[in-house]
C-alpha cells in the first residue's frame, strides 16, 4: 500500500512540475531553432547576393557598382550581359522577398529584411534597372512584383527636404 501512495504522489509531482517544464523548453527549444534556420537562411541569401557582385565586378566595364554613373553607350553584348546580371539580381529579390518578407514580422525577421529592403532600394535608384524591371518580373510572383514596382516607385522620387528653420544666407 505504501508503495502505491508514493506512486501516486510521485504522478501528481510529474504532472505538476516536470510535464509544464519539460514543455516549456520544448517550447523554448523550437523557438531557438526557428532563429537559428532564419538566420542560416539570411546567410546563404547573402551568399548569393555576395556572388552577384562578383560577377559585377567581373562586368566591371558595365559600371553597375557605380552609383554616378551617366547613361553609358553600352553595345548590344554589354547590354545582354547587363541585362542577365539584372534578371540574376532580381532572382535573388524575389528569393529573399519569398523566403524572409512577412507582413507581420517579429523583431528578427524585421532586421534581416530591412537589409534586403535597402538592397531593393539602392538598385531601384538606377535608371537602367528600373528601366529593365518590367520585362524582368514578367512571369514573377505577384506580390514580390507589386512589392519591388513600390519601391521603384519611391526610389525614383527625389527625396524632399525635411521640414525645418529656413536656410538664411550671410552676407
Amino acid at each position: 500500500m505504501r508503495w502505491l501512495e508514493l506512486f501516486e504522489f510521485t504522478f501528481y509531482m510529474v504532472e505538476t512540475f516536470a510535464l509544464p517544464f519539460a514543455i516549456l523548453v520544448f517550447v523554448y527549444e523550437r523557438r531557438k531553432a526557428r532563429q537559428v534556420d532564419e538566420e542560416e537562411l539570411y546567410l546563404r541569401l547573402s551568399d548569393e547576393y555576395t556572388t552577384f557582385l562578383k560577377l559585377v565586378l567581373d562586368n566591371a566595364d558595365l559600371q553597375l557598382l557605380n552609383k554616378r554613373a551617366q547613361a553609358l553607350d553600352l553595345n548590344e553584348e554589354q547590354q545582354e550581359r547587363r541585362f542577365a546580371l539584372f534578371g540574376i539580381l532580381v532572382s535573388i529579390f524575389e528569393r529573399a522577398y519569398l523566403l524572409v518578407y512577412e507582413e507581420k514580422m517579429s523583431k528578427q525577421t524585421r532586421r534581416l529584411w530591412s537589409s534586403w529592403e535597402d538592397y531593393m532600394r539602392e538598385w531601384c535608384r538606377r535608371r537602367d534597372f528600373r528601366g529593365a524591371l518590367p520585362e524582368l518580373l514578367e512571369g514573377e510572383d505577384p506580390d514580390f512584383r507589386a512589392y519591388i514596382e513600390r519601391v521603384a516607385s519611391q526610389a525614383h522620387r527625389p527625396a524632399t527636404p525635411e521640414p525645418g528653420p529656413p536656410v538664411v544666407s550671410l552676407p
